[in-house]
């Protein structure tokens, strides 16, 4: 199916096409097809509007594969916005976490402080050893507790450090996109 309209000369045209394929096989197609229509032929009407006819189809394929282009970039934004945004709930959340860490491990320091201040000299030896367990546990607790801050600190880190780099990555696309 042919966007020209046929006409009488067009056998005229296709012999012209075989002829610089045959002198210039490195062209490419497109070339040949651009060069032959936009070249300073006769001037008939036909041939006006033939060539006009190719002009708005490559104005159209040309703006097809442009807009195509651009969704695709728009969705591949899309995507890293939507990555951004899940890795910043992901921080508040951990934020969150990371409060509640902290309050839980004051918390139990105050316990254990008022755990050895309350001790007395005359406390009988079971509610010495009692309250040594107890110290112990709480210890092991604030040790716990310790160790699951600094992990937490770490994930924070790593999110910022995510953070940063999505950054990266959505300034990169827009450049690119420009």
């Amino acid at each position: 199916m042919s966007l020209l309209p046929h006409s009488k000369d067009q056998p005229r045209i296709t012999n012209s096409i075989q002829s610089s394929t045959a002198a210039a096989p490195t062209k490419s197609l497109r070339q040949e097809k651009r060069s032959r229509l936009f070249s300073n032929g006769p001037s008939d009407v036909s041939n006006n509007t033939s060539s006009n006819h190719a002009e708005s189809y490559f104005l159209r394929r040309e703006n097809r594969l442009s807009a195509k282009k651009k969704a695709e970039e728009e969705t591949l934004n899309n995507d890293y916005q939507r990555m951004y945004e899940k890795a910043v709930g992901t921080n508040q959340r951990l934020k969150s976490r990371l409060e509640t860490s902290k309050q839980e491990l004051s918390m139990i320091e105050d316990q254990l402080q008022r755990a050895q201040k309350g001790r007395s000299g005359d406390c009988s030896s079971d509610m010495l050893e009692a309250e040594q367990k107890e110290s112990w546990s709480l210890k092991k607790k604030i040790s716990d507790m310790e160790d699951q801050l600094k992990a937490k600190e770490e994930l924070k880190m790593e999110n910022q450090r995510l953070k940063d780099e999505n950054g990266a990555l959505i300034r990169v696309i827009t450049k690119l996109s420009k």
